[in-house]
């Protein structure tokens, strides 16, 4: 199993990133092109068959393994007030998907998907980010090397999602170190009042004041204001690009974790894909820094996962279509040239 050694080590991994196909891409471009249907006339459906193939290195690309991988983690910094919900809701969450009774394992059926569930340290949360730092760099690391070596050699698909009380905090925190504008990316998170957006804003700011020697390294932000399931998203992330496997990212905890990876190296996420727009506030201002469009709008705020999940239908629907259909020539219909 893959162990990073050093934040010098990571940072080197997260830097040397492989292309994806682009002759196999192109190819399936050119068979898109040539459906019986006005070019163009699926929209995006069109454009993700053409990316799956871009990674998967198949033509026609495949979704017979998707893998949904939720990590989940206890935040130290739910001593602030920050959660309408007690920390042990996220082991409790936990036994519930383990007894298959969370959206997420309802959605992962619907799509065909195998769902893994990994907790990281339930019993020791990290560390209150506004008083220390969340992780030390060991623990960090650790985190990190689990979500990595979770990607399956043969996935076609990895889906990212997390469980985690406290999580959006850590997720707006680092989001705010990242791209600046304080706490501008807090949010209700699991339905706090506004005392406790208040709380959860003041939180932040502290923390950033706090690690303000840090914000200039993507990485360390991470340890300091993250989470271990935010490291974990970040390692599988960095493991399916290693393994030219696509990536579907969940809501704003996911995004903000895979986050660092982009302000490494621009073209990072290239294999990644927002699955939908949170209705988390600060989900659309990070997703306009990542410049990543989502491919669904449904006013969900569950994590777990699941509005990824919900977009592994989108992507096998358009598989069907790209794979199903005739061109022009097999089903002997005049194209508009003709």
């Amino acid at each position: 199993m893959t162990r990073f050694a050093s934040f010098a080590d990571l940072r080197a991994a997260c830097l040397d990133l492989p292309e994806g196909h682009k002759d196999v891409a192109e190819a399936v471009a050119q068979r898109e092109a040539r459906l019986t249907k006005p070019p163009g006339s699926l929209g995006r459906l069109e454009e993700l068959v053409a990316w799956l193939s871009l990674w998967q290195g198949r033509n026609p690309p495949s979704l017979d393994r998707v893998e949904i991988l939720v990590f989940a983690g206890n935040h130290g910094v739910t001593a602030q007030g920050v959660s309408a919900y007690p920390s042990e809701v996220t082991g409790q969450m936990v036994a519930n998907f383990a007894a298959g009774g969370a959206a997420i394992n309802q959605l992962a059926r619907e799509a065909r998907a195998e769902l893994r569930v990994v907790a990281l340290s339930l019993e020791q949360p990290t560390a209150d980010f506004t008083q220390a730092p969340a992780m030390t760099e060991a623990e960090f690391l650790e985190a990190v090397s689990t979500g990595y070596g979770e990607v399956s050699d043969a996935a076609d698909l990895v889906v990212l999602g997390e469980m985690g009380i406290g999580n959006t905090t850590a997720a707006a925190a680092l989001a705010g170190a990242l791209f600046g504008g304080g706490a501008r990316f807090a949010g209700l998170g699991t339905g706090v009042d506004n005392a406790g957006l208040a709380r959860k804003r003041a939180a932040i700011e502290t923390a950033l004041a706090r690690h303000a020697n840090v914000l200039d390294d993507p990485l360390r932000v991470a340890a300091a204001l993250g989470g271990r399931e935010l490291a974990a998203i970040l390692g599988a992330c960095l493991a399916a690009r290693h393994k030219r496997i696509p990536v579907l990212i969940d809501g704003m905890v996911s995004t903000a974790a895979v986050a660092p990876l982009r302000v490494l190296r621009a073209d990072a996420l290239d294999h990644a894909r927002a699955a939908h727009m949170s209705a988390e506030a600060g989900h659309r201002l990070l997703l306009q820094e990542l410049e990543l469009k989502p491919l669904l709008d449904l006013g969900m705020r569950l994590g777990e996962g699941s509005g990824a999940a919900v977009a592994v239908l989108l992507l096998r629907a358009a598989l069907a279509c790209h794979t199903g259909m005739a061109t022009f020539e097999e089903a002997q219909v005049s194209d508009k040239d003709a």
